[in-house]
């Protein structure tokens, strides 16, 4: 799963790119720049929860 979250992330920030690039008015383009920093959020998220130890186990 943590490997999901770190593939997620790139195509946030390239769907980030390709908004700023291909939209030419202000609104269409934030709104597509705001999911494109939802979307790397949501990755970081699962990325960081692939690396957290579950309840009980011990550290090696």
């Amino acid at each position: 799963m943590k490997y999901a979250g770190l593939l997620v992330m790139p195509a946030g920030f390239f769907l980030t790119l390709a908004a700023l690039v291909l939209f030419p008015g202000a609104v269409p383009r934030a709104a597509f720049v705001v999911c494109g920093v939802a979307v790397e959020a949501l990755g970081l998220g699962v990325a960081i929860r692939g690396h957290m130890m579950r309840r009980g186990e011990a550290r090696p």
